[in-house]
């Protein structure tokens, strides 16, 4: 591999590139909490061996002319900056390394697109309200009571790395594959996936899903900030029970919490009850060291009805196993990252700024059409992202992905050593943090609900 290399711009690339918003940086957050210290200068060495020992991460733009047809990236051999940093530890060091991750995208034109923050001594709670549970007031039905958790440890030998992304280059599961790379070469032991659960194949499956071409419900304005920007919540939840052959996934359990908060604020608000759509990236990526870096998930879109939302708990086994098949029925379906409509937007037929224009345009129009909002969940955390003996191995680690508007609001799921850990994000422009700590409130309630005996 030479610097010459290049790379044309796939095509959910390409669209992130045209559509970029200074004042909203499309950018992806990962939080891994680790229960002691890191060496500073050997966590320097291992990340950049596991850069070099996934290349496609070495990528910037390529300076282009005025009539390019196609966006490039070029390939380098070593990076163009230091992508590890340790900012000063303090008071609020956990809370402004957030900060940064929402606000400061790496730029494009250096090679790689990421960066590394290492806080050391920070707790989980410190400068957010990750374990600050606030009550919650019940909705329509059940209690809406809170379960006792766990404190989650805080000393001076804790240690959070955050991983900043710019989403346009890639995406949160690539640069988890390098983080367990990187930690495979500092602590020297295996760090390889944990085989994917099997489930048998299932039947071939007809639901009567409403459609997608009806205008679906916006989240209703809350309390918005006088500032540009995505606002973000972290917390740690128990992972949701289900019972013993239940034909639905933990992640249909969120669909529903999910779809189920959304429509109780919503109401909350005055808003009439209109058809929901939740957007859910599916990643079929293999996780070992074979996987493909860059943008890999495709987006599906689950769609419910005001009328199919259940308002009584005896009717949420039916609703979990509707849901759980239409995802299954979405996931199976073949087709491009972004759609059809995408691959044609981007074919290089003109200039690169023709279509951007063009592409900013179509965007504002389809504002009334986009999803309600986005649910992406990791899922299991496929890796023991374990640093050796005196770092020890990751018990939290959070995601959280782009909040821009029209949607406004993005819920973010992943599991570690047993616990649900949640991350909402959402537009300044909609929501405010007051706002943020109630919907999370909801999600746990409506969580909680799924927990029914078949």
């Amino acid at each position: 591999m030479t610097p010459s290399t290049r790379i044309p711009f796939p095509v959910v690339d390409e669209v992130s590139r045209h559509c970029l918003q200074e004042e909203e940086p499309e950018t992806v957050h990962i939080e891994v909490h680790l229960p002691g210290r890191l060496d500073r200068s050997r966590l320097r060495k291992a990340f950049l061996e596991a850069l070099h020992r996934h290349p496609r991460i070495l990528m910037r733009e390529a300076p282009g002319g005025r009539y390019r047809r196609r966006y490039e990236w070029e390939l380098t051999t070593e990076p163009d900056v230091e992508v590890v940093s340790f900012p000063e530890a303090g008071r609020n060091a956990l809370r402004d390394a957030r900060t940064r991750a929402l606000e400061e995208a790496p730029p494009l034109s250096l090679s790689p697109p990421i960066r590394l923050e290492v806080v050391e001594g920070a707790g989980p709670a410190e400068g957010s309200e990750a374990t600050d549970m606030v009550g919650l007031h019940p909705p329509a039905w059940g209690r809406g009571e809170l379960r006792d958790k766990p404190p989650l440890p805080r000393t001076r030998q804790t240690t959070v790395l955050f991983l900043t992304i710019n989403h346009t280059a890639l995406d949160g599961p690539a640069c988890l594959r390098i983080l367990a790379t990187a930690a495979e070469i500092y602590g020297g032991r295996d760090n390889s996936p944990t085989p994917a659960p099997i489930r048998p194949p299932d039947p071939p499956q007809t639901t009567d899903a409403p459609s997608n071409w009806t205008r679906p419900a916006r989240v209703a304005q809350g309390t918005p900030e006088n500032s540009p920007g995505n606002g973000l919540l972290v917390t740690e939840l128990p992972l949701p029970h289900r019972p013993k052959g239940s034909p639905y996934t933990v992640n249909d359990q969120l669909m529903v919490a999910t779809a189920l908060t959304i429509a109780h604020w919503n109401r909350e608000h005055g808003q009439t009850p209109r058809p929901l759509r939740i957007t859910m990236p599916v990643d079929d990526r293999p996780r070992d060291t074979t996987m493909p870096i860059g943008n890999g998930t495709r987006l599906v879109e689950v769609p419910f009805s005001a009328e199919e939302l259940p308002h009584d708990p005896t009717d949420m086994p039916e609703f979990l196993s509707r849901t759980a098949q239409r995802t299954r029925a979405l996931k199976s379906l073949s087709r491009p990252q972004l759609g059809h409509g995408a691959s044609l937007l981007t074919a290089p037929v003109t200039p690169v700024a023709w279509r951007a224009a063009l592409t900013r345009g179509l965007r504002r129009a389809a504002a009334p059409w986009t999803s309600t909002t986005l649910l992406s969940n990791i899922g299991r955390i496929p890796y023991p992202l374990d640093f050796g003996e005196e770092a020890g191995r990751a018990h939290a680690v959070w995601f959280s992905a782009p909040a821009r508007m029209p949607r406004g609001l993005t819920v973010t799921t992943a599991s570690t050593a047993g616990r649900l850990h949640l991350a909402l994000r959402w537009s300044r422009a909609l929501l405010g943090h007051g706002d943020g700590a109630h919907l999370r409130d909801l999600f746990e309630h409506y969580l909680h609900t799924t927990e029914v005996a078949p």
